[in-house]
């Protein structure tokens, strides 16, 4: 793979540390700002929300612009706000840091998914864009523990000016090793390129996103309450079973991205059933601890193996603007995350038990099932496609080979 993908991989990981690395250093950043734990979580509510918004907006605003100085643009303003939140001397500007950070995040994985795609061959677009978000997955392992590790040692404000420092250097990176990847030139307005909208397979990939990927992100959101309301572990050792989880998650992603390269519509349907069977399975048997830890395992692998080949499915069926498409995916992920912890947060509200989000994710997950098989088979779908001679170039793109 070139090197490029890993520089873009660096840039994912440090915005991952962004949005995870303060998870364990709420208490100190409330005690030193003097506002309550429910404030100080504004700082994560915040900082999804201005994903979804930076997601489509930020990147269809650069959609006319050479995607490097994109990237390069938008690793500036991540690098602003994060030292921003690093030198900010009251809570309202370290908000706003963690609000400018965010605007980046979604527009960088949306446009960084298209130039991952573009550095390779065509039969290796999805495995492209599942090493950029490698990055992310690490993140998601050493997030919370290193960010909480080193904020404990030298001061919350430390994790910041670290990760500050880690975005200088992808920074660096991407403007050494990345090659000048031009927008297409396009007449009219950029608002023209939201015509891709009016494409159903475009909408029907999204609520595909949010309903799979959301089902796995609503178990998550409560599993700390299963494994120790349930499965009986010490609370002490949360963040390390969490590792398992990472784990999951990165070899799940790189399997999921080569998979998705030789059949993208077969990959994806094997893993929501199979998510949605470790999911109920994980309910049924959380009492034992041997069973939880494969559970967490396999849920973490199963659904972050659904994102490479999610972004290669909207991408293909948005041609004519796969940048904002790109986009318009990533905040559909972060839709899904608040939609599934959402509804798994009620179903703890009415009583129902440690193991009822996992119900909860099974049932969403096999919702992104049952939508994503009528996708396929639709008009203008992979299936439907392939019944005539004349759809197999389509067929070949849907299965993530461009």
């Amino acid at each position: 793979m070139p090197v490029a993908l890993y520089a873009l991989a660096l840039g994912g990981f440090g915005i991952g540390l962004t949005e995870f690395g303060i998870m364990g250093l709420l208490p100190e950043v409330a005690s030193d700002f003097a506002v309550s734990e429910s404030v100080a979580g504004y700082l994560i509510s915040g900082y999804a929300l201005s994903v979804a918004v930076g997601a489509i907006i930020i990147t269809a605003g650069l959609g006319r612009v050479d995607r490097k100085k994109a990237l390069l643009g938008l690793l500036v303003l991540f690098i602003i706000g994060n030292l921003m939140s690093a030198v900010a001397g009251s809570y309202e500007l370290m908000l706003a840091g963690r609000i400018v950070a965010a605007l980046c995040h979604g527009a960088f994985f949306g446009i960084g998914s298209v130039v991952a795609a573009d550095l390779v061959s065509p039969n290796r677009r999805a495995a492209a864009i599942s090493i950029m978000f490698a990055g992310l997955t690490i993140a998601n392992v050493l997030g919370v523990p290193l960010g909480t590790f080193l904020g404990q040692a030298a001061g919350w404000r430390a994790t910041f000016w670290a990760i500050t420092i880690i975005g200088v250097v992808a920074l660096v990176g991407i403007a050494v090793l990345v090659a000048p990847t031009a927008a297409p030139e396009r007449e009219g307005r950029v608002l023209d390129e939201f015509v891709i909208f009016r494409s159903r397979q475009v909408w029907l990939s999204m609520i595909v996103t949010i309903l799979g990927y959301g089902g796995m992100f609503g178990a998550f959101s409560y599993i700390a309450f299963t494994l120790t309301g349930v499965s009986d572990f010490d609370s002490s050792t949360v963040p390390w079973l969490l590792v398992l989880f990472g784990v999951g998650l990165f070899v799940g992603n790189l399997v999921g991205g080569r998979a998705a390269d030789k059949n993208l519509p077969r990959t994806l349907i094997v893993l929501f059933v199979g998510l949605t069977v470790v999911l109920a399975a994980f309910a049924l048997t959380a009492t034992s601890q041997v069973a939880t830890l494969i559970a967490l395992v396999l849920m973490g692998g199963l659904g972050f193996a659904t994102v490479p080949g999610l972004q290669m499915r909207i991408m293909n069926f948005a041609s004519d603007a796969p940048t904002l498409a790109s986009g318009a995916n990533i905040a559909a992920f972060n839709v899904g995350n608040a939609f599934g912890a959402w509804i798994a947060g009620l179903t703890l509200a009415a009583g129902l038990g440690y193991t009822a989000p996992l119900w909860v994710g099974a049932a969403i997950t096999a919702a992104g099932l049952l939508v994503f098989g009528v996708a396929t088979t639709l008009p203008g779908g992979e299936y439907a496609r392939i019944r005539t001679p004349e759809s197999q170039p389509v067929q070949r793109a849907s299965a993530g080979v461009g």
